[in-house]
């Protein structure tokens, strides 16, 4: 089978596409044809190790020291079930499935083995196999912050990127379980923002957000231009940060914080889970939640997928589409 393989840290170059041995399930595991992959922020950091502040040695200790541990990147797939291990009781060849990896990564590939009861959910009949592939991570990871910022309804969230990936899904998540939402972004993405409904939009590029007046209970930032320095006076007593993007010196302030005020910073990895993957299927078939697709690339075009997340403006979720021979 095709694969993308990376053996060295750096520029999109480094990708290239081999033939690879084609994985074989394992008794607990299902093979899955992959009819569509994404190219994400996560990505783009583990390929080039371009990380926050302070996690320079983490990051290599985690994707490998001298070079990738896991040559193969991609962690979120949609396509359909090949064959399935002999102890397998949820899903039979041919069901159309949709899949999250996370740190596992490997699926920019042709075919990937998950195991049955790990982040596997039959795919929503509302979504294309493009649209499905990107549920997880944006997904998944603004479910996570919400819960662990005891998100409630009523509240009032600002989004910082709101248009990137984990923003345009936090948009429309924050808003179905009964937030009031305020989306940053640039100009060129306020229509977008506002059509995933937001209440309001704040163009970062004419008004700094830390000079209004408004206050939040909850604030996200997943562009990593919002600090606790920068954000203190925007959160309302006993008001949450979501650091999804934070780098270490942040972090280490956390436990002061919490016990110098009443507001909380939340940060730290992300955890996907199937259950997380039924809920925002659930959604998706219940048209409160869909991803946005900003561009589609063919499986063969994949490095000039990461040239342009590389440049920090994608809208959405990047597509790559396999073509299986046969």
């Amino acid at each position: 089978m095709k694969a993308v393989v990376y053996e060295r840290y750096g520029p999109p170059d480094v990708l290239e596409v081999r033939e690879v041995a084609k994985p074989v399930p394992g008794d607990h595991e299902v093979l899955i044809k992959t009819c569509a992959t994404t190219v994400t922020s996560g990505d783009w950091r583990a390929r080039s190790l371009d990380v926050p502040v302070g996690f320079g040695f983490i990051s290599r200790l985690v994707f490998g020291v001298s070079g990738p541990r896991n040559p193969v990147l991609g962690t979120e797939l949609a396509g359909v079930v090949e064959s399935v291990g002999k102890r397998v009781s949820q899903f039979k060849a041919g069901d159309p499935v949709f899949a999250f990896s996370d740190a596992g990564m490997g699926c920019h590939a042709e075919y990937k083995c998950m195991p049955e009861d790990g982040a596997v959910a039959p795919k929503p009949a509302t979504l294309s196999f493009d649209e499905a592939a990107a549920l997880s991570f944006g997904g998944t990871t603004a479910l996570d912050f919400f819960k662990r910022g005891k998100l409630q309804s009523g509240e009032t969230v600002l989004v910082n990127g709101a248009s990137g990936g984990v923003g345009t899904a936090a948009v429309q998540l924050a808003r179905y379980f009964g937030a009031r939402v305020t989306g940053v972004c640039s100009t060129a993405n306020l229509a977008l923002v506002k059509s995933l409904g937001a209440h309001r939009v704040i163009d970062y590029t004419r008004a700094d957000i830390t000079q209004r007046d408004e206050t939040y209970d909850v604030i996200m930032d997943t562009a990593g231009t919002l600090p606790f320095p920068r954000a203190r006076g925007l959160l309302r007593e006993h008001g949450r940060l979501l650091l999804v993007l934070g780098r270490l010196p942040d972090m280490l302030r956390i436990p002061w914080v919490s016990m110098t005020s009443g507001k909380k910073i939340i940060a730290g990895p992300a955890s996907g889970r199937r259950a997380d993957l039924l809920v925002l299927a659930r959604l998706a078939e219940a048209g409160k939640y869909k991803p946005v697709v900003d561009r589609r690339y063919p499986f063969e075009q994949i490095v000039d997928a990461h040239r342009y997340v590389d440049t920090g403006h994608k809208r959405g979720n990047v597509i790559i589409t396999l073509a299986h021979d046969g």
